[in-house]
């Protein structure tokens, strides 16, 4: 099944690539693989601001997660043209802004994580870090950045 029939399904239309707010470029690609700067959290196309363990739940922060992960996919496809060339979702890192007791930073992440296995299959398992920060840049509640492989 194409990834695009996958989208499609789960009536999800892939944003355009954001202009970076500071001094980096949205992606580069090494060989085949193709590294993501980290993306924030977006609500209503504004930065999605909280903190999880203050003013955000568990389930509020996957959603946010889950939102990025959106956000990630417009990235990489602008960057390779064609989502089924993706081989594998490498890797992804996560930041969760977050308070000293909150321990559920992987629960967080697995907004983005189980919305790319859903997209991608088998190809969209990946290895993670889920990291509990004190601030991100803009108040954003999460950031996460990607690697991905794409077939040769």
């Amino acid at each position: 099944m194409s990834i695009y029939t996958k989208l499609n399904e789960l009536q999800i239309t892939l944003p355009p690539v954001a202009a970076p707010a500071a001094a980096y470029v949205p992606f580069v690609q090494s060989g085949n693989l193709v590294f993501l700067s980290g993306h924030i959290a977006k609500k209503d196309g504004k930065p999605w601001v909280g903190q999880l363990g203050k003013n955000m739940g568990t389930v509020e922060g996957q959603a946010a997660a889950r939102a990025i992960a959106i956000d990630l996919m417009g990235t990489l496809h602008a960057a390779v043209g064609d989502l089924n060339r993706v081989r594998r979702i490498v890797k992804l890192m996560s930041l969760v802004n977050s308070t000293a007791d909150f321990t559920e930073q992987h629960l967080v992440t697995n907004g983005a994580s189980e919305l790319l296995g859903e997209v991608f299959g088998a190809a969209g398992a990946h290895a993670r870090s889920a990291f509990g920060v004190a601030q991100i840049p803009l108040g954003a509640c999460v950031e996460i950045e990607l690697i991905a492989e794409l077939n040769s």
